[in-house]
């Protein structure tokens, strides 16, 4: 009977332990076969043997990535190093959580300052932040929060940094599973967050002494400006229907109201949605007019055109990608297999550079 017993609680927990995971992990319900597929277009391998990268920057021939589990790797001609960050709070393990978005200061090579944005523990609870980085001669070390106790969870912590060209710095924040909260102007997540770049509240914010720029939203991962100086975001959805969005200063995103097509009085519908199964956007960036943007569940880079709204493969076979970076007619592109969540290949992960001439060739 004892044995019994044993047996039905173990059951019970792993019955519990996969609930929790399907809640929090939605993206694997669409995940791919177990099966590795072939890359679409030739490509370079330009570093290997990256933990969980997230957020990608490149200075002249200088590449800069974060890693989930602590460290910029820093790549010049081939070469890669990890520099350690110097942190004042030690970084969460919790899922999607740790060392997240980074974007270099506009005068780096002057000031070598740049922003970040972590996930720690505090008596048990999760946060985020966002920090001034400085690099100093072997590492980076944290000079100052921006700001602080932005709501985490065991999911959902968006993560996402940009600067826009007003110059102001933009923050993905994800609803950290709290979802009603994404409607509540006094809670920091499911938000983009606006601040001028030493932190303080802009005068014109749409919301006066607030960060929030935009609300209503469930975990953005993605920002990118198109020449117009218009901002796109990308957004895990529920269940699949994963969003794109224009985001514009004091709207709301509808996050839980609406998902997909549906619509709702004063809340803006997205210019494009998965469906079923789930994209995972991620990164963003653009490229002669269209949003491109990396895809976890959709193992891909994927295209939005902006005209037509119609999103499609750019490039697949890579596995998971997390971000994406376009310089003039090259794009570069880090896979997130080794996330938990994928199949890492050899030496993953990777970051690779493809000639977009290449992938137009391919079409």
């Amino acid at each position: 009977m004892k044995s019994k017993i044993s047996w039905l609680m173990l059951f019970i927990s792993q019955i519990l332990l996969l609930s929790a995971c399907s809640f929090g992990q939605r993206e694997l319900q669409q995940e791919e076969s177990k099966s590795v597929t072939k890359p679409s277009v030739e490509s370079k391998v330009v570093a290997k043997d990256l933990t969980i990268p997230w957020s990608i920057q490149k200075v002249d021939d200088t590449f800069y990535i974060t890693q989930r589990t602590g460290g910029i790797v820093e790549i010049t001609e081939g070469k890669k190093s990890v520099i350690k960050t110097n942190l004042s709070k030690e970084l969460s393990g919790r899922p999607e959580a740790g060392l997240l978005g980074f974007v270099l200061h506009p005068d780096f090579k002057h000031n070598r300052l740049a922003f970040a944005y972590y996930t720690y523990d505090d008596a048990g609870n999760p946060y985020n932040r966002v920090v001034v980085l400085k690099r100093t001669e072997n590492q980076w070390s944290e000079e100052k929060i921006l700001i602080d106790r932005i709501p985490g969870g065991q999911y959902h912590q968006g993560g996402r940094l940009e600067i826009g060209p007003d110059h102001k710095l933009y923050v993905t924040t994800g609803d950290a599973t709290k979802q009603d909260k994404a409607q509540d102007l006094t809670y920091l997540g499911g938000k983009i967050l606006r601040m001028d770049l030493d932190g303080k509240i802009p005068s014109d914010n749409p919301i006066e002494d607030s960060y929030v720029y935009s609300y209503g939203h469930r975990n953005p991962q993605g920002l990118a400006w198109n020449q117009d100086g218009e901002l796109y975001g990308t957004e895990h959805g529920p269940n699949g229907f994963d969003e794109i969005n224009l985001i514009k200063a004091g709207n709301n995103y509808g996050w839980p109201k609406i998902t997909g097509d549906e619509k709702g009085e004063s809340l803006i519908s997205p210019l494009a949605h998965s469906g079923e199964p789930s994209w995972a956007p991620s990164g963003a960036d653009f490229w002669n007019g269209d949003l491109v943007f990396a895809s976890l569940a959709g193992q891909s880079v994927k295209r939005f055109d902006t005209e037509t709204h119609i999103v499609s493969d750019l490039l697949t076979g890579f596995g998971r990608v997390r971000d994406v970076l376009v310089a003039g007619d090259t794009l570069y592109f880090v896979s997130n297999n080794t996330d938990g969540r994928g199949i890492p290949r050899e030496n993953d992960d990777k970051l690779y550079e493809v000639d977009f001439k290449s992938l137009m060739k391919e079409e």
